[in-house]
């Protein structure tokens, strides 16, 4: 179509002619023509009115291998795309150059104030008449995408009879379903390649415009797009605009407001200010002389097309592109389509499959027979599916990033490769993928970091009201969202792919959380990193949801998860605040059937211990081609008949390999903690009649002849990924003299001034450098020949941990030992007394640490949280100190953690 635009109407006649319209009421410029600042987050290229229409123009007649996308950025786009905004840095990412140009009166203004120059508004609809004047004279086509077809067709008369030279190659208003749709969206990049676009403007409204232009735009072959919102309306003499004088005085947006008042009323009454605060809390001005219309870093050579086909897995012993680590619990139905699907993926890359069974039977593991190439072992247990990860991660080998999958998925073409792209393109640290359901529709699989009012939100509104703001709730319901690119808080743990230096530096998965808020957990840590975690929508899989069940105590679990979550991230008076809105929701859902115990099971944390948890399968030892080195295990106890029992069952699988010896040696018992010992196949049994521990660890030295060696309190259960990682490092030649595995505090069921307690504790830097704190610690034959004899001393371990430079100990890390704390302020302070008595008796042995301490803690505070939690650990420190003073032969002993049904913990120097 060829149409004309001789002379402008008189509403629209100012917009096409540069002499009329240089500035909108700006002064001449001074200083340098080109700059760059970030105003609200957003980076702005202030630049004249003649110099954009320079760049537009020179794209439009070039051979640019990307395309220019041109956007006006206000405080709309200020909202939607600055700093903490749902589409921040969406704009960021390859393939197109940005070129955004400022406008907005409070803009214009926070500008000139970063820089010292008056800079002129650019709003598309001041530039879209010399856009047009310019396409013309150099015989450029444009296109039309947006607006109503009544628009539309009042615009293009317009055109055709006031410009004739003017080439309009076709007008396209796509309804909303099909922008939101990247097959329908392909389509229709396709048709407007076809009719040969050399500049595009999109009159989508914000964000939609820039989105779609940033995610399809490359597609349809135009050379500039621009991001022209209301232009079309404009055009067609809908939209008046602005009396001079009121846009002079930085009115515009009342004007438009009271044009149309509830269409605009969110952008200019709700979320106006908010982003006005953004404006002035996250501007700066940017290095002057930078580049106009940035242009992000292509893709490596790796991702640019596919690799070789290999249409196999590849071996674990091999880098690969991705290692694909798979956690199943009685998955056989469902892990086989999930391995014919990836196998398809190996045509794009190399792809090694570990798979972490905690199933309490073979028939999993026995269908995976037939897919060769994929590692799956018995875990030996229900690890959980943070412990299935852990366990799977340590038999992958190296990739250069790794892909956390639920059996239940089936991997759409090219998903995988998607997800690496985007990881590529963005930087991110893990990328994850859309998610759909088997019938098709989209799976609201994105999450916003948990917070006192979503939580309340959630409990009052559930999946209601899906529309609500997002600060009502954590789940985005959003279908936006699930149509672009976009940086999120975190999303579900069925699949994420995560760089492999990301893996190395946030380490673990917490399995403390057995199921549920694991990956929220994890993600958090990312994002600490100052790693991002994106979301892409090219990359889609379907969800079957069948390792999905419920029931009660699920359902309690993730609710006391969530409240976990809180505390570990959280001061005490917030994390209390939160519970109190997980209680309600389940108060409120309680009258549904099947509801009314997850309120008692949230609400009285003693029952915590009767959820789901960690468990060994008896009479499945871990099946793992990897033996355990030689070493002994050698257990303390005195009246431990309690806990015993668990101890050694975790140790079972050890004992079996005929690598590992255990010893359990009992001082002074009166509770039968000897027959306990006795009744595990496999334990040697030595008694000690005085009720001492260090003579009791020298009597189980006595015992044995094989390094090295592990000395474990009797209410401490070892993984056996610990164990085996402890002993290997201890019988390294070149390794540490002393080492203990990582451990983590479980503060569940705790008074909120014992997790304050640990909370601080956590913060020091000593607390995980130190061998003291976990109930485990490890000498090899020539660290305990600088030991001798265990000394009667109370704190045995703070004793090893001052026999050692920090150059001859070591923390491994690996999976951890979770220590149970005391339940009680009481508690804590007997087991606190204790602690600092054999302190004092450790006075002339070097390396006291007393005032280091003061220094750690005073320094890790950063808020007014971590200032409590501080004020509560030097409170109970001072306790402490003062309470071991005082004559008393009475042995202080944590009974509360030992008789709550959860894994049980030891304590160290304070």
């Amino acid at each position: 179509m060829t149409s004309a635009l001789g002379r402008l109407p008189r509403s629209i006649h100012k917009l096409g002619m540069a002499g009329l319209v240089a500035s909108r009421g700006a002064t001449a410029l001074e200083g340098p023509l080109k700059r760059t600042v970030t105003l609200g987050g957003v980076s702005v290229d202030l630049m004249s009115r003649d110099d954009a229409l320079a760049v537009i123009r020179e794209h439009a007649a070039g051979d640019a291998h990307v395309p220019l996308g041109v956007l006006s950025a206000n405080l709309d786009h200020v909202n939607h795309f600055g700093t903490g905004s749902r589409w921040q840095g969406t704009l960021e990412i390859p393939p197109l150059q940005w070129l955004t140009l400022l406008d907005g009166a409070p803009l214009v203004a926070k500008a000139e104030k970063l820089t010292g120059h008056r800079w002129p508004r650019l709003a598309g609809s001041d530039l879209i008449g010399q856009i047009l004047d310019d396409a013309a004279a150099q015989g450029r086509s444009v296109g039309f995408l947006g607006g109503s077809r009544e628009a539309q067709q009042l615009a293009a008369a317009r055109l055709e009879a006031e410009r004739p030279s003017l080439r309009v190659a076709g007008w396209w208003a796509p309804p909303r379903q099909v922008l939101t749709d990247s097959a329908a969206s392909m389509e229709l990049c396709a048709d407007i390649r076809a009719a040969g676009v050399d500049i595009l403007v999109v009159c989508l409204g914000k964000p939609r415009q820039e989105l779609w232009i940033g995610q399809h735009g490359e597609l349809t072959g135009a050379k500039v797009l621009l991001a022209f919102g209301a232009v079309i309306d404009f055009l067609a003499g809908h939209v008046r605009r602005a009396p001079t004088r009121v846009s002079n005085l930085g009115l515009e947006w009342a004007w438009r407001l009271a044009l149309e008042p509830r269409r605009l009323a969110k952008r200019y009454v709700v979320e106006g200010p908010e982003a006005f605060l953004k404006l002035h809390r996250h501007s700066a001005d940017s290095a002057s002389g930078a580049t106009v219309g940035r242009t992000p870093e292509p893709a490596s050579a790796a991702l640019q097309g596919a690799r070789a086909a290999t249409n196999g897995f590849t071996p674990t012993d091999v880098h690969a592109d991705v290692a694909a680590l798979v956690v199943t619990y009685n998955n056989g139905a469902d892990v086989c389509g999930l391995l014919e699907s990836l196998r398809l993926q190996t045509r794009d890359q190399s792809i090694k499959v570990v798979i972490a069974d905690n199933s309490p039977d073979p028939e999993t593991l026995s269908r995976l027979t037939e897919f060769s190439g994929v590692v799956a072992f018995a875990t030996g247990g229900n690890l959980g599916y943070a412990g299935g990860i852990n366990a799977a991660y340590s038999k992958a080998g190296s990739a250069d990033a790794y892909l956390v999958l639920n059996p239940d998925l089936r991997l759409c073409p090219g998903a995988i490769l998607a997800l690496r792209r985007s990881m590529e393109s963005t930087g991110a640290g893990v990328v994850v993928p859309l998610l759909r359901d088997d019938d098709g529709s989209i799976y609201p699989s994105l999450r916003r970091e948990p917070s006192i009012s979503r939580a309340l939100g959630d409990a009052v509104l559930g999946s209601r009201l899906q529309g609500r703001p997002g600060w009502l709730s954590e789940m985005d319901f959003d279908a936006e969202s699930y149509a672009h690119a976009h940086k999120v808080d975190w999303a579900t743990g069925a699949a994420l792919l995560i760089r492999a230096d990301i893996v190395e530096q946030v380490g673990g998965w917490d399995e403390s959380y057995f199921l549920y808020s694991e990956e929220t957990d994890y993600l958090h840590r990312v994002r600490d990193l100052k790693s991002a975690v994106w979301f892409e929508p090219a990359a889609a899989m379907v969800h079957s949801r069948g390792a999905s069940g419920s029931s009660p105590s699920l359902d309690a679990l993730m609710g006391a998860n969530r409240i976990r979550y809180v505390r570990k991230f959280h001061h005490g008076s917030y994390a209390r605040a939160f519970r109190a809105a997980v209680v309600l929701s389940a108060l409120l859902r309680a009258p549904l059937p099947a509801h009314w115990g997850i309120l008692g099971l949230i609400a009285r944390e003693s029952r915590w211990a009767d959820l789901p948890h960690a468990v060994a399968h008896p009479g499945r030892p871990e099946q793992d081609e990897e033996e355990f080195p030689s070493g002994v295990v050698i257990i303390p106890a005195h009246n431990e008949a309690s806990v015993l029992g668990r101890t050694l069952e975790a140790l079972k699988a050890p004992m079996a390999s005929g690598n590992v010896d255990v010893v359990v040696a009992c001082n002074g018992c009166t509770d039968g903690t000897e027959a306990v010992a006795g009744s595990v196949s496999g334990v040697r049994v030595v008694c000690v009649e005085e009720a001492s521990k260090t003579a009791a660890l020298n009597a189980g030295d006595q015992a044995v002849n094989r390094w090295p060696r592990l000395y474990v309190d009797a209410d401490i259960e070892v993984p056996a990924a610990a164990l085996r990682a402890t002993l290997s490092a201890l019988s390294d030649d070149n390794g540490p003299l002393c080492a203990r595995p990582a451990f983590t505090y479980d503060t569940a069921g705790a008074s909120w001034t014992v997790r304050a307690y640990y909370r601080a504790r956590n913060r020091l830097p000593q607390a995980s450098a130190s061998m003291w704190g976990a109930g485990i610690y490890g000498l090899n034959r020539k660290g305990h020949e600088r030991l001798g004899e265990f000394p009667s001393v109370t704190a045995d371990d703070c004793y090893i941990d001052r026999l050692f430079a920090a150059s001859e100990k070591e923390t491994i890390a690996c999976q951890p030992v979770t220590v149970r704390t005391p339940r009680t302020g009481r508690a804590l302070l007997a087991t606190l007394k204790r602690v600092y008595r054999g302190n004092g008796e450790l006075r002339d042995v070097p390396g006291a640490h007393a005032g280091r301490t003061v220094w750690q803690l005073a320094h890790s505070i950063k808020g007014t949280g971590s200032a409590m939690d501080a004020i509560v650990y030097a409170a109970f420190a001072l306790a402490g100190r003062a309470a071991q003073r005082r004559k008393d032969p009475a042995w202080e002993r944590d009974d509360s953690s030992r008789n709550y049904e959860l894994q049980p913990g030891g304590e160290g120097c304070g």
